[in-house]
């Protein structure tokens, strides 16, 4: 499976100009399967809910199914959606058909009041690419092991983090990815945006990829605005789980 992730400013609750800016990063770019976008790719992480948001209707929804379209490729990323008169961050997947899947982000950041404008998720999403089952994720969810545990690899091989991660946390990042990749017996991929916000919150970028045992993929750099190719092989990742089966010694549990 080839990804391609988008490690990109992100223009302060300008849906416009961010359109514009990610289809010139993505020109160059002709194959691929997976196309992955920071989180809140249209306005940044803004708490101006009521703003900012659109339905599903909306037009960066539809900006969503045309570059799916146009690359062939299933494009993921998140914005801010009003439905019943609340609102989620919500992750789309869109597929080249224009098949809308979705998953609201679970643990909202408090401590920039996230959970005060949007409503939690309350269930994981899986989807399928080629043969590679993909569970997504938003940013702050990096922090819970337990809402992203893969149970004797029984949920997924690829795990999926978008992010509006701040340069001064970029340690906790790197190495909850990195973690989750080991424990998880899984590829890891985190997107993360670069730039300053509209609340003068800096962002480094430093996206990764991670094989199932923890070794770097990518050559992200940080402060860079990139879009990195990785190829992904899941007889590899099959290969690795069946000569190292630790996922069957994993604790059960039930998240209630």
């Amino acid at each position: 499976m080839k990804v391609l992730s988008v490690q990109s400013n992100i223009y302060w609750e300008n849906p416009n100009k961010n359109f514009s800016n990610i289809s010139k990063l993505l020109d160059p770019f002709e194959s691929c399967d997976l196309i992955v976008l920071p989180e809140m790719f249209n306005t940044g992480f803004s708490m101006e809910s009521s703003k900012i948001s659109e339905t599903k209707l909306g037009k960066s929804i539809n900006w969503l199914k045309e570059l799916a379209k146009i690359k062939q490729a299933t494009v993921i990323s998140s914005l801010a959606i009003e439905e019943e008169n609340k609102y989620y961050n919500r992750l789309y997947c869109v597929s080249p058909t224009g098949g809308l899947k979705h998953y609201n982000k679970r643990h909202l950041f408090r401590m920039a009041g996230e959970n005060q404008y949007y409503e939690p998720g309350i269930e994981n999403l899986t989807i399928k690419v080629k043969e590679f089952r993909i569970r997504p994720m938003i940013c702050y969810d990096l922090r819970f092991p337990v809402w992203s545990r893969n149970i004797n690899n029984a949920d997924y091989d690829c795990l999926i983090y978008i992010a509006n991660w701040p340069a001064k946390r970029t340690l906790a990042w790197t190495s909850l990815l990195r973690a989750r990749a080991i424990e998880n017996q899984a590829y890891v991929i985190g997107v993360n945006r670069v730039g300053i916000d509209g609340n003068e919150v800096r962002y480094s970028g430093d996206s990764r990829v991670f094989d199932f045992s923890g070794q770097r993929m990518d050559e992200f750099q940080t402060n860079q605005i990139q879009v990195q190719v990785t190829d992904l092989n899941i007889n590899q990742l099959t290969n690795y789980r069946k000569n190292f089966p630790c996922g069957m010694d994993a604790d059960l549990f039930k998240i209630l």
